[in-house]
């Protein structure tokens, strides 16, 4: 009895810890967006709340929460409510499975990437229901959008996410990382070239497109059709005010770091030391997910946003056919140790 209370409260313990420091990373990682947006259009950004704006992202959140919740009269007022919370809640539940160091993991589930891809699925409700429920027709087409969008571009996500398996030989997220501890590097003779081992190499095509569409999944820009401020106003947000839109804010921001761990996990060796003599550790996770949330920044600073027949056209009629072939390729490749076994590292060491 006494031993399933302290289970209980431990767990409970590392979910507040996870929590509050996702939040606080979440808040700073914002005010790096907003510099890197500005730094590009050559303007300063955020400077003024706190020293060289530090804690603009903290004001802009009691902005939020001392603003009044405003519910339009036709809303449906549960369905209305409940949806940015659905969001959030979703998207902060995918962090129960995301390793930062080794056994550092809140519930260390065999399936993890599988419970990955089943919560950012289910991500889509929350928009749907705050489309639906506003009685608007903008939030409606932008709801509309957002969930074809979204379960467009889990296809191709879906796949990639096989062709890394294959390789791995486990659904185990830290099983992920410990299999690219060996691989190419020390097949060359070349171990203190430990970045080689990663699985962003062999599978730089499907890297590709995973971070493409994640950009897709998560409503990044040049994918933002669901709040195209030109045709949708702010999209299935429109009726949204105060704290209801700062958690579809917050679940969107999570999603985004979600996907950053996710490619730091899968392609780039997670908490693995990029250099021999250093050890590893969540320092190199935390490193390397701002450096791909770097990129991620980058991409919304500098294209333009596509059509909605684009965005359509990339994911069916290009990614689709391309992680297809490539999960294929990947499975003859495993099976038959091509390319000195590098694809096969369940028989490697994993």
């Amino acid at each position: 009895m006494y031993e399933a209370a302290i289970t209980v409260g431990i767990i409970v313990a590392q979910s507040v810890a996870l929590l509050v420091s996702l939040l606080v990373i979440i808040a700073y990682l914002l005010l790096a967006d907003r510099k890197i947006w500005a730094a590009v259009q050559m303007r300063r950004g955020p400077n003024v709340v706190g020293p060289w704006g530090l804690f603009q992202s903290f004001a802009d959140l009691l902005k939020f929460v001392l603003k009044e919740v405003v519910i339009p009269d036709g809303a449906n007022k549960g369905v209305f409510l409940l949806a940015p919370l659905v969001t959030c809640v979703l998207a902060l539940a995918g962090w129960a499975v995301i390793p930062v160091a080794e056994s550092w993991v809140i519930a260390d589930i065999n399936v993890g990437i599988l419970y990955l891809f089943a919560i950012s699925s289910l991500g889509v409700y929350g928009v749907i229901m705050g489309g639906w429920a506003s009685n608007s027709k903008y939030p409606f087409l932008g709801a509309l959008r957002s969930a074809a969008q979204m379960v467009s571009y889990e296809v191709s996500i879906g796949f990639v996410i096989i062709t890394v398996l294959l390789c791995a030989g486990t659904l185990n997220l830290s099983g992920i990382v410990m299999t690219q501890k060996t691989g190419l590097a020390d097949m060359m003779g070349l171990p203190w070239l430990t970045f080689l081992n990663w699985y962003w190499l062999p599978l730089f095509p499907m890297f590709v497109v995973f971070f493409i569409s994640a950009l897709a999944e998560t409503n990044r820009p040049p994918f933002d059709l669901p709040e195209a401020e030109s045709e949708l106003v702010a999209g299935f947000m429109v009726e949204y005010s105060s704290t209801p839109f700062l958690l579809f804010m917050i679940g969107e921001l999570v999603a985004v770091v979600l996907m950053c761990a996710l490619i730091s996990l899968m392609f780039f060796g997670g908490w693995l030391s990029p250099i021999p003599g250093l050890p590893d550790g969540i320092f190199w996770m935390v490193l390397k997910m701002g450096f791909v949330f770097f990129f991620f920044s980058m991409v919304k600073a500098i294209t333009p946003r596509y059509r909605y027949d684009q965005l359509m056209r990339i994911g069916w009629k290009i990614f689709l056919p391309m992680s297809l072939f490539w999960v294929v390729f990947v499975a003859f490749a495993a099976k038959f140790e091509w390319f000195w076994g590098v694809y096969a590292r369940w028989t490697v060491g994993g």
